[in-house]
């Protein structure tokens, strides 16, 4: 089997040879034409005739030639195109947290901004940070929490975007319960004791005047539906839920007590990388964000397709689910997703349980915002929503 780049190099060496031949050829016939266009000849105007058929011919060799010539150097500049950057994304559940990197993999965005991305599942932050440490993922949604301990610990990650501002948990109670005084002696369930859930909303409760370590009892169970249903049967009397069970829930009567998205900035599904990365290979980091911000625009701007790919993903197709996640993703992802550095109170207080030193650094060290700059001010986000 013969390359394309010495298929490219034959085609051009053999037809300069033919152009050479030609050309030569050409010369000693005009030579000849001219020397006997000097003699008297009753037939002068058949004589000049025939050269301009002679010079006629020749262009069209030299266009021929020209056409052949640009055909192979155009496949030869094929074979060497570059190929796709491979990298590997980690995702850290089955939810629409993980809408971005889904939807820009199967509509081929990746592939747009010449990547190759493999998405991997991983179980939360804390596997993802140390595959991110270890090398074998690019980049990856670590929540900031997340982020600081682990920078604090040595680790030299950085976030570049943040795709929403806030968790998107709420806490549901019985109906009974009309405030957040009323909670006191009754029983809550989070996902488990020191989970994100459990302390956004211990953390709120404080904001209101409570002691939720003394006057409430916290319980661990596990998965949404389950404490949905713990909810329902009686067995506590307020739950920490996400879309749909809250959903659920209120059409039931049971009442949103603390909606964490209004209460709190605490910036979620973000895009987190290495500052090794940043410094040896910007501009594939570059080509990550630039594909995760299109992304963003593409959910907004395509419904359809947007709801066939989550419900590939999570494996439903129930229709309600399915329109109601879009609705409130739609809404919550940010179009110029800026890596977050106002209002992190909450963060801090939550990292500064264990590390209390965390203190000591400013939001500005675990971020760098200029990759999401250079797009914005560029105008390749505002023109992903022209005329759409």
């Amino acid at each position: 089997m013969i390359s394309s780049r010495r298929l490219g190099r034959k085609c051009a060496a053999g037809n300069r040879r033919s152009l050479s031949t030609r050309v030569l050829s050409l010369s000693w016939r005009r030579a000849d034409l001219l020397r006997s266009s000097t003699k008297p000849n009753e037939n002068g105007k058949l004589k000049m005739k025939g050269y301009r058929m002679l010079i006629s011919k020749r262009v069209w060799f030299l266009t021929a030639f020209v056409g052949l010539l640009l055909s192979c150097v155009a496949g030869e500049s094929h074979a060497q195109s570059k190929p796709l950057k491979k990298l590997n994304w980690g995702t850290t559940s089955l939810s629409a947290a993980m809408w971005i990197p889904w939807l820009a993999k199967e509509a081929k965005i990746y592939e747009k901004h010449g990547l190759d991305v493999e998405i991997v599942l991983l179980r939360g932050s804390g596997q993802s940070s140390q595959a991110l440490l270890g090398g074998s993922l690019f980049a990856a949604p670590v929540a900031l929490p997340q982020l600081m301990l682990a920078n604090l610990n040595g680790a030299d990650f950085v976030n570049v975007a943040h795709t929403v501002a806030s968790a998107m948990s709420k806490l549901l109670v019985r109906p009974e319960i009309k405030t957040p005084a009323d909670l006191r002696g009754k029983k809550v369930a989070t996902s488990s004791i020191g989970s994100l859930g459990d302390f956004i909303f211990r953390y709120a409760l404080r904001k209101q005047g409570l002691n939720p370590d003394r006057e409430v009892t916290w319980l661990s169970i596990g998965t949404n539906s389950e404490r949905l249903q713990a909810l329902l049967t009686g067995v506590i009397d307020g739950a920490d839920v996400t879309y749909p069970a809250d959903i659920q829930a209120e059409r039931k009567g049971y009442r949103v007590l603390i909606d964490a998205r209004k209460e709190m900035v605490f910036p979620t599904t973000s895009v987190v990388t290495t500052r090794r990365n940043i410094r040896e290979d910007r501009d594939t980091v570059m080509r990550l964000v630039r594909a995760h911000v299109e992304g963003i625009a593409f959910h907004k701007l395509n419904k359809e397709f947007s709801i066939k790919v989550l419900s590939k993903y999570v494996r439903t197709s129930e229709p309600e689910f399915l329109e109601g996640s879009y609705n409130l993703f739609k809404q919550d992802f940010i179009a110029a997703p800026y890596p977050i550095t106002k209002g992190l109170e909450p963060t801090y207080d939550y990292v500064a349980q264990t590390r209390p030193d965390i203190r000591n650094h400013k939001p500005e060290e675990f971020v760098d915002a200029s990759f999401i700059a250079e797009l914005d001010k560029s105008g390749f986000i505002k023109k992903l929503y022209e005329g759409k």
